[in-house]
C-alpha cells in the first residue's frame, strides 16, 4: 500500500497519514469515555492526533536522534502530568489511563517514522483494547483469587526463571542433566496444572465424570480415591466405577503426551498404545455409566484440588526422579532387564510419573528402549491394579468391586503390547 500511494503523495505523506489514523483511533476511545464522565478526562479525538503528530514532527526534525525523542517524551509528559494534578485536585478517585494512552500515542508517532508500521499498529490497537476492556479486565480482577495468581506466578517461576539458567550438561558417573531434569518437572507440572486450573474453573459444575476426565489428567491414582470416597455414600455404582476407568484412560492419554516431548523412540513404540488404552478405557467407562441412573442427575462437589504447583512439590518430584533415574541404571548394571522390570512393578505401586519420566532419559542409553518400553508398560500396569485396590477399600459395595474388576482388566490389556516389544 506504501509503494502505490507514493506515486501520487508526497514523501513521508503516508506516514502521516498512518500517524493521524492511528491516533485518531485511540482518541476516538477515549472521547467516548469521556463524555460517559462526569469528571474531567484528559484528551480526545483532536488532542491524541496532535500528541501522535508531534512525537512524528520530533522523529523527522531530528533524524531520529534518540536524545531529541526523549527530550519530546519528557516535554509530553510533563503536559500529562499537569494533567493528572489537575484531575487530583479535582478530587475523587483520579485515573491515570489516558494520560499513559498520550504517552504511547506520541511512541506511535516515533515508531511510523523509523517504518516500524507493524509495531506501531499493534501497539495502538493493544492500547485500544485496554482501554475498551476496562469493565471486562477489572472483572476477571476480582473474579481471580490471589491465591491463583500466586500459582500462576510460580508456575513462571518454574518456567521461566529457574529453567533457562540450568546447565544443559551431563554430570557424575549416571549422566544426570539438570536442565533436562528440571525440564521434566516443568512438563508434568504444565500438564497438571493445566488440568487444575480447568477443574477450579468447573468446579462445582460438573458431573462425576467431568471430574473423572480433568482429574485423571492431573492425577489418575487422586481422582480414584476421590470418586471412590464419593462412591461410597452413593446409589449409582455404574456411574462412579466409570468414572474411574476414565480417569485411568485419561492417564494413558498424559503419557502418550509426555512420551511425545522427550523420547521420540518410546513414542514410536508406546504411544498408538497408549492411545487405544486411553480410547478404549475412556469409552468404556462412559458406556459403564450409563448403566442405572442418569449420569446428570449426580454432580459433585469436593475440596478443590491441591496445588500442583507448590515448590515442595516441584523439588520433591525432581528429588524422586533423580532417584529413580539412578535406581534404574544401578538395576540394569547389577540386575539385568528382569531387575529393571520388578522396579517397574514395584514403583507403580506410587506416583509412575517419575519412573516413567526417567526412562525416557534412560532409554536408548543406560536402558534400551524395549526394555525401557516394556518397564513403562509394567509400572502403569501396576499402578492400575493398585488404584482398583484403592477404589475396592474406599468405595466398598458394588462400586468397589466393579472398579476393582475393571482397572484389574485394563492393567492385563495394558501388558498386552508386551507381546509385541
Amino acid at each position: 500500500m506504501p509503494a502505490a500511494l507514493s506515486e501520487w503523495l508526497p514523501p513521508d505523506a503516508f506516514n502521516i497519514l498512518l500517524v493521524l489514523f492511528l491516533s485518531f483511533l485511540i482518541g476516538l476511545e477515549r472521547e467516548e469515555r469521556k463524555g460517559g464522565s462526569e469528571h474531567f478526562m484528559f484528551g480526545g479525538v483532536r488532542t491524541f492526533p496532535l500528541i501522535g503528530l508531534i512525537g512524528y514532527a520530533i522523529a523527522f526534525v531530528s533524524s531520529g536522534s534518540p536524545q531529541s525523542e526523549t527530550t519530546g517524551l519528557v516535554v509530553i509528559g510533563a503536559f500529562l502530568l499537569l494533567s493528572f494534578w489537575h484531575k487530583v485536585c479535582a478530587g475523587g478517585l483520579p485515573g491515570i489511563t489516558s494520560e499513559m494512552a498520550g504517552l504511547v500515542t506520541y511512541v506511535v508517532g516515533t515508531l511510523v517514522y523509523h517504518q516500524y508500521l507493524w509495531i506501531a499498529t499493534t501497539m495502538s490497537v493493544a492500547a485500544m483494547l485496554l482501554l475498551q476492556m476496562k469493565g471486562a479486565l477489572e472483572g476477571l480482577a476480582t473474579r481471580i483469587a490471589p491465591a491463583d495468581i500466586f500459582t500462576f506466578t510460580k508456575f513462571l517461576l518454574l518456567t521461566a526463571v529457574i529453567l533457562p539458567i540450568l546447565p544443559n550438561a551431563q554430570f557424575t558417573a549416571f549422566h544426570i542433566n539438570p536442565f533436562k531434569t528440571w525440564l521434566v518437572v516443568v512438563a508434568v507440572s504444565g500438564v497438571s496444572y493445566a488440568s487444575y486450573v480447568l477443574q477450579r474453573v468447573t468446579h462445582g459444575q460438573g458431573g462425576v465424570l467431568l471430574v473423572a476426565a480433568l482429574g485423571g489428567a492431573y492425577s489418575s491414582t487422586v481422582t480414584t480415591v476421590v470418586l471412590a470416597k464419593r462412591a461410597s455414600g452413593d446409589q449409582q455404582p455404574g456411574l462412579f466405577a466409570g468414572g474411574i476407568l476414565i480417569a485411568s484412560g485419561m492417564m494413558y492419554v498424559r503419557l502418550a503426551g509426555l512420551l511425545a516431548i522427550f523420547n521420540r523412540d518410546l513414542m514410536i513404540a508406546l504411544t498408538p498404545a497408549f492411545l487405544v488404552l486411553g480410547g478404549l478405557a475412556i469409552v468404556t467407562g462412559w458406556f459403564w455409566s450409563r448403566r442405572g441412573a442418569p449420569v446428570a442427575s449426580t454432580a459433585i462437589k469436593e475440596p478443590e484440588p491441591p496445588n500442583p504447583l507448590e515448590l515442595s512439590a516441584a523439588f520433591l518430584f525432581a528429588l524422586l526422579f533423580l532417584a529413580i533415574l539412578v535406581a534404574t541404571q544401578l538395576a540394569t548394571a547389577y540386575l539385568g532387564n528382569s531387575g529393571v522390570y520388578a522396579l517397574a512393578a514395584i514403583l507403580g505401586v506410587t506416583d509412575v510419573d517419575p519412573f516413567i519420566m526417567g526412562m525416557t532419559q534412560a532409554a536408548g542409553s543406560s536402558t534400551a528402549v524395549h526394555v525401557a518400553a516394556s518397564a513403562i508398560l509394567i509400572a502403569a500396569a501396576s499402578n492400575n491394579v493398585v488404584k482398583g485396590i484403592y477404589a475396592w477399600s474406599f468405595a466398598r459395595g458394588q462400586t468397589g468391586r466393579q472398579s476393582l474388576l475393571l482397572l484389574v482388566g485394563l492393567a492385563m490389556l495394558g501388558l498386552s503390547p508386551l507381546l509385541l516389544l
